[in-house]
């Protein structure tokens, strides 16, 4: 399964879970990092997300290229056809109040 994943971010983050002994074949949280311009914009694009079953909270990192983030939890099977189409989705939400996505993670099961 490990050697299943394209040779990118995506496939090595899921080959560092499977290493790390995630079981990938039953759901897991992972945590999307969507950056955003300002609390503003991030407080209502946690709005959005929850709505399609995310959880989302809200806060400050001035250390990043945008000076919030809205990190968006959702409980998957972490394919990665699912990652990508998250990220897909979640760029195409964040985009229009200036928003990216920024990476994800997850600690496994």
């Amino acid at each position: 399964m490990v050697d299943d994943f394209p040779n990118d971010d995506d496939g090595d983050a899921l080959r560092l879970l499977v290493a790390n002994g995630a079981d990938l074949s039953k759901p897991i949280e992972v945590d999307f990092q969507v950056a955003m311009p300002d609390e503003r914009s991030a407080q209502e694009f946690a709005r959005i997300v929850r709505k399609l079953g995310y959880r989302a909270e809200v806060y400050d990192s001035p250390e990043c290229s945008l000076p919030w983030t809205c990190e968006c939890t959702l409980t998957m099977l972490a394919t990665y056809e699912g990652i990508v189409a998250a990220q897909a989705k979640l760029a195409e939400l964040a985009k229009p109040l200036g928003g990216y996505p920024d990476g994800w993670g997850s600690f496994g099961n």
